[in-house]
């Protein structure tokens, strides 16, 4: 029997061994990839990166558990370069089950920048003061609407149930003229209602985050202006991950992706040389 025939008779469960292998050696070592940068998540980059400090961002959080692996990376990225800038973000959340993993990011992002920033003897960031999350509420296109009129119609308290009026930096936050512009992390419809009420009625700039399976819908958006940048899956989130200078999951998922890929691809031109092979032996 030669090689040919073995690949063709091989168990499956070794294949779905060395998949795994695939995946988990670059997670497990770090291995990192050059990731180059597209326009559309450059243009979001500096979008941000540009605001001066101070500045309101308005951060949407529209995700569940299914979606999170593409954007959660994006979103703690995102909380990050605002810490750094010292920029003001305030969330929202329009999916329920987007609550409890917006609240995660936020808090390990401030941990995290709050630590870095006593090493290197900056000013820390304060619930409330730099940055809040005034949770879920149901409402959906009517929601969107309202808070360009005023955020306390459906937003009276945050997450914690705070009342907003005790919060130092939403003081004097009342809709969308008072946010530079609103960053929307989407694995639904939202960012569909976003664009046509936020942007089209009330002039918001807007920047998508969206899963990879969602992200081409976008385009015809980022090509007319109506959105101002785009993040695609976990592409996109490696590549403002390269662009903070900060590898992270995305980054290293996307060399655990591209390996696993070459993998496929090895196995589809050896299947396929060992069968034309094998067919010319049964013939002759």
């Amino acid at each position: 029997m030669n090689i040919f025939e073995r690949i063709e008779k091989i168990d499956r469960r070794i294949i779905f061994l060395l998949v795994a292998i695939a995946v988990l050696l670059p997670l497990i070592f770090k291995v990192r990839m050059e990731i180059p940068i597209s326009e559309p998540v450059k243009k979001a980059f500096v979008s941000v990166d540009t605001l001066s400090s101070g500045t309101y961002i308005l951060i949407s959080v529209d995700y569940d558990p299914a979606s999170m692996p593409e954007l959660q990376p994006m979103y703690k990225t995102l909380l990050m370069q605002c810490f750094e800038k010292g920029l003001k973000p305030v969330m929202i959340v329009q999916w329920p089950l987007g609550l409890p993993l917006s609240i995660k990011a936020m808090s390990e992002m401030a941990v995290e920048y709050n630590r870095m920033a006593r090493a290197e003897g900056k000013d820390t960031v304060v619930y409330g003061v730099d940055y809040c999350n005034i949770g879920y509420r149901p409402g959906g296109v009517a929601q969107i609407v309202g808070i360009g009129k005023e955020i306390r119609d459906y937003f009276e308290s945050d997450y914690k149930g705070t009342p907003l009026d005790s919060l130092p930096m939403m003081n004097n936050i009342h809709n969308y003229d008072n946010f530079a512009l609103l960053f929307a992390l989407e694995a639904g419809s939202m960012g569909d209602f976003y664009v046509q009420y936020a942007n089209a009625r009330f002039g918001i700039k807007i920047i998508f985050g969206m899963t990879a399976v969602s992200a081409p819908d976008a385009y015809p958006y980022l090509q007319s202006g109506q959105i101002i940048g785009l993040l695609g899956g976990l592409q996109g989130a490696a590549e403002y991950e390269t662009l903070m200078k900060k590898p992270g999951f995305a980054t290293m998922g996307m060399t655990a992706q591209s390996w696993v890929h070459v993998l496929i691809v090895l196995f589809i031109l050896l299947g396929n040389i060992g069968y034309f092979i094998n067919r010319k032996k049964r013939r002759s």
